[in-house]
């Protein structure tokens, strides 16, 4: 679909929202239990580690990460790993590298684990790091064991099967899914390569027991860290729908329009993905027409004074599941959720 200069005209007449209404937002009770239990697992099987890989989204690089991790098992060497860079924008790269190097994390590798993209880096880093600490009582041990940590749903059992994919040919060790949870215990050592001679251990994902700010707790929710429901996937939408449109990404045929900002890469943005008239930054209104394009509408009972009316109306949660989904799968092209905290606020 090539958008029209009247959608164009739209989009660019839009004033788009310069803030997210955070009001009456409650991020206290996205800690399940089941987490607390994980960390005090992973604390107890520290003595058995040489390394912690910590595996979390590229596109929320400086927002989100746990810091009982490098509070409590940081006294190991530490290798963080940014999956799902293809889902990223990443032109900022080196500013992130930055950005974490003074947070004291020097060793950065971004990877694709779905199709290995970088995956091969992974083993000699660990090496690397183990080779030049102290491995005290595990002096003697051939064998290095690391510990795969992070917080739900970033991609931990993902590397996991990567790195038997690349180094010992072979499937599956561990249950991968869209959704967090997935991985509920730390498991028994699983094999990842031969020489030199590695096992690591899949842990369940653990989110911090108090998340910093909502903001930071609604960019954790649109990657999925936390089941939709316990934030609402209209709120989400909505938060989705304003982070697009801050950021200019609601069409990528720009072609003869230099004076709108492009989107880069040439890849679908959500005007174009679901045949809106423009860009807009009132989600009902964005929900109702993506409702009416998927035609997913609900039959509701209206009360009038000659009696019960059946009306058919919009599915806005459908439509809003039906959001959030395309912009998981990159269908929306590569974003950047922490934009903001690399560069400041946008410029209108």
């Amino acid at each position: 679909m090539r958008l029209t200069p009247r959608a164009l005209c739209s989009a660019a007449r839009t004033a788009w929202r310069e803030n997210f209404s955070l009001d009456g937002r409650d991020v206290a009770r996205w800690f399940p239990g089941h987490m607390a239990k994980g960390l005090k697992k992973m604390q107890s099987s520290l003595k058995l580690v040489d390394c912690i890989v910590e595996v979390h989204d590229a596109r929320i690089p400086l927002s989100g990460r746990n810091p009982l991790f490098q509070e409590t098992l940081g006294i190991k060497p530490h290798l963080l790993v940014l999956n799902k860079m293809d889902l990223a924008d990443l032109s900022q790269r080196q500013k992130i590298i930055q950005h974490l190097e003074r947070e004291g994390l020097k060793n950065v590798i971004f990877t694709n684990c779905v199709k290995d993209e970088n995956v091969k880096q992974v083993i000699p880093a660990v090496t690397e790091l183990v080779g030049s600490s102290c491995r005290y009582h595990r002096g003697e041990n051939v064998e290095l064991c690391i510990m795969v940590v992070g917080v739900p749903n970033v991609g931990k059992s993902s590397l996991i099967n990567a790195l038997r994919r690349q180094h010992l040919r072979k499937g599956k060790a561990t249950r991968v899914g869209g959704e967090p949870g997935i991985t509920r215990a730390v498991m028994s050592r699983i094999q990842v390569c031969e020489r030199p001679l590695m096992f690591l251990l899949d842990t369940p994902g653990v989110l911090a027991p108090r998340i910093e700010s909502v903001e930071t707790g609604l960019k954790l929710a649109l990657c999925g860290t936390v089941l939709d429901h316990l934030v609402g996937a209209e709120s989400l939408a909505d938060y989705l729908l304003y982070t697009l449109n801050r950021q200019r990404l609601f069409g990528s045929d720009l072609a003869g329009w230099p004076w709108l900002p492009r989107a880069d890469g040439g890849l679908c943005r959500y005007v174009q993905h679901y045949g809106l008239d423009g860009a807009c930054d009132d989600v009902v209104t964005v929900l109702k027409r993506v409702a009416v394009r998927l035609g997913k509408t609900q039959k509701v009972k209206v009360l009038t004074g000659t009696g019960d009316v059946t009306v058919v109306q919009p599915d806005y949660p459908a439509a809003a599941h039906d959001f959030l989904r395309t912009f998981r799968r990159g269908l929306l092209g590569a974003v950047m959720l922490d934009r903001d905290v690399l560069q400041g606020p946008l410029d209108p």
